[in-house]
């Protein structure tokens, strides 16, 4: 009888630190994916950034040409 139960303690250890191995190894997982996201996430809103910094830069350029042209027709 003592064998029986040493040897069931010895599967359910066993059996624990399987599981524990497959659920640090997931959450390991999950932590790759979710830094990947991250990653992901920041460079498009980086390139999102850039996109419309160009597009501030070029309306300020249009809105300086309409300024001379305004100033150049009303002063002739």
């Amino acid at each position: 009888m003592p064998d029986a139960i040493l040897s069931l303690m010895h599967c359910s250890r066993t059996a624990a630190r399987t599981l524990l191995k497959v659920f640090l190894g997931k959450m390991v997982t999950s932590a790759i994916t979710v830094a990947e996201e991250v990653r992901r996430r920041e460079e498009k809103d980086e390139r999102e950034e850039s996109i419309l910094a160009l597009l501030g830069i070029i309306g300020t350029v249009l809105n300086l040409c309409v300024i001379v042209f305004v100033y150049v027709y009303t002063t002739l």
